[in-house]
């Protein structure tokens, strides 16, 4: 029965009109850091979310691999990566790196403050899920030990959908 509900989410997930609203936001400027927890209602969230953004985020969404959210990860260059939700910097474009796996791929976050990790033991399989310290949005999992050659051996897989990407200032 899982298999079957596996099936469906990612032929779902796939479909043209899903996949279109995936895009990674992109700001000019800094979101402001937030001082401390960010706590909202669900009704909050929808109005200040997309609806991808709110389903990754708050509801552990996960997006399509290897789409347009991926393909413009890809493309990106220097940069911060930031919550889509709250703001807080999360990841920099010097810890990212090309798995292959088909979803932004980070070896380190920026400011560790900033990310929580915590066991995730739902479809069927235990996960590290990694999660925002400031607003507790779903960013992805972390994997160890997969033998990419990076200073950490960590492979922090997170759905870009979830992201705020602020281009680096050229000097």
């Amino acid at each position: 029965m899982l298999f079957v509900l596996w099936g469906i989410f990612a032929l779902a997930a796939c479909s043209g009109a899903d996949h279109k609203k995936s895009a990674m936001e992109t700001r000019a400027e800094m979101p402001a850091e937030p001082a401390g927890k960010v706590v909202k209602t669900d009704a909050e969230w929808k109005t200040l979310l997309k609806p991808e953004q709110f389903r990754i985020l708050r509801e552990a969404g996960t997006e399509p691999p290897n789409g347009d959210v991926y393909q413009e990860f890809k493309r990106q260059g220097k940069g911060t990566y930031h919550c889509a939700g709250c703001g807080a910097l999360l990841f920099s474009s010097d810890q990212k790196f090309d798995s292959g796996c088909g979803w932004p791929s980070f070896y380190d976050p920026v400011k560790a403050d900033n990310v929580v990790m915590k066991m995730d033991t739902s479809g069927g399989r235990t996960r590290v899920e990694v999660t925002c310290a400031k607003c507790g949005g779903h960013l992805g999992h972390v994997f160890e030990g997969e033998g990419f050659k990076t200073p950490t051996d960590k492979r922090y897989c997170i759905n870009g959908g979830g992201l705020k990407f602020v281009p680096a200032k050229e000097k």
